[in-house]
C-alpha cells in the first residue's frame, strides 16, 4: 500500500510561470497574437530576468476571454480593452467594498454592537445623536431631520 501524499499547494494563478509558446498554446492563439496583445496592453505578461514573457493562468484566462469577446462577439480590440479595463475597476471597487464592510463590522463590535446615528440640520451641518432620540430642535433650526441607517 502506499503512502497518501500531501495535499498539492495550490498554484498562485497570478504567478508567472507559462513561456510564450505555452501560453499561446493553452489559449488557443498564435504566439505573435500574444505579443500584440502585449504591445497594445490587453495582457501584460511578467517578464522573467532575461526579459522574456512569462504568463499566468489569470493572463491565459483573459486571453481566452479576448479570444471569445473578439470571434464570438465581435468586438473590437479597442473595445475589448476597454472592456478588461472596466472590469478590473470593478474587482477593485468589489474589495473596497468588502474591506469597508469588514471595518464596519470591526467597529461595530469594538463599540459593543452600538450603531452610531447622525442628523443634518438645514444649512448641510451633520451631526451625531443618540439612538432612539431626536435632536434639540434648537440644532434643527425648525427643519426637517434626515436620519441614515445602512443596510444590515
Amino acid at each position: 500500500m502506499t503512502e497518501p501524499t500531501a495535499p498539492r499547494e495550490r498554484l498562485d494563478e497570478h504567478a508567472p510561470v507559462f513561456v510564450i509558446s505555452v501560453a499561446a498554446q493553452l489559449a488557443g492563439l498564435h504566439p505573435q497574437t500574444l505579443r500584440q496583445y502585449d504591445r497594445i496592453g490587453l495582457v501584460t505578461p511578467g517578464r522573467a530576468p532575461g526579459r522574456g514573457r512569462r504568463y499566468s493562468a489569470r493572463d491565459v484566462a483573459v486571453l481566452r476571454e479576448v479570444q471569445r469577446l473578439s470571434q464570438d462577439e465581435g468586438v473590437s480590440l479597442a473595445g475589448i480593452k476597454r472592456i478588461l479595463e472596466l472590469e478590473h475597476e470593478v474587482d477593485v471597487l468589489r474589495a473596497r467594498v468588502a474591506q469597508l464592510g469588514d471595518a464596519l463590522e470591526r467597529s461595530r463590535d469594538s463599540a459593543g454592537g452600538a450603531r452610531r446615528v447622525f442628523a443634518a440640520g438645514p444649512s448641510g451641518e451633520v451631526f451625531t445623536v443618540l439612538p432612539g432620540r431626536r435632536p434639540a430642535r434648537s440644532s434643527l433650526d425648525g427643519g426637517a431631520l434626515v436620519v441614515w441607517r445602512p443596510l444590515s
